[in-house]
């Protein structure tokens, strides 16, 4: 089996192609949250573990999500949307991206400010949710004006 025969060989590839394109971007999310995760973690690390809402925190934080980016960015090629990596793809994951970043440094702990005595969870995990709503539309646009690989 070739390495381009495996997305024809999983369950999802029975669906609907834009469900088959949702699910496929729900696993490579999980795939870059973990590694984002890990890098963010690396980061404080090597900062000496900055204190939360510090400036040192916010640079770990967007150093975290702009290393998972690399990685990201082409697994989001060929197993996304499977497409090529091209300028046009590029930017709209640049963009997608960079949006999901103000949402989640900007856009979260305002609402959390703004809401303190509601569960921080709840917001939490709804911030981030949409977040990946408005991430997957982007992506979807950009990646689908691109050219297929087969």
């Amino acid at each position: 089996m070739k390495l381009n025969d495996i997305p024809s060989k999983l369950p999802s590839a029975h669906l609907p192609e834009k469900v088959k394109n949702a699910l496929r971007f729900m696993v490579i999310g999980g795939i870059g949250m973990f590694v984002q995760e890990w890098f963010f973690r690396l980061v404080m690390w090597l900062m000496d573990q900055p204190a939360k809402d510090s400036l040192l925190y916010y640079i770990a934080f967007a150093l975290g999500n702009i290393l998972e980016m690399f990685p990201n960015y082409f697994m989001t090629n060929w197993y996304t949307f499977q497409t090529r990596p091209n300028l046009t793809n590029a930017g709209g994951f640049v963009l997608a991206r960079g949006i999901n970043l103000v949402l989640q440094m900007v856009f979260l702990p305002f609402v959390l400010r703004l809401l303190p005595d509601a569960n921080n969870t709840i917001i939490t995990y709804v911030v981030i949710f949409v977040a990946g709503i408005v991430n997957f539309l982007i992506q979807f646009f950009f990646f689908k004006k691109s050219d297929k690989k087969h």
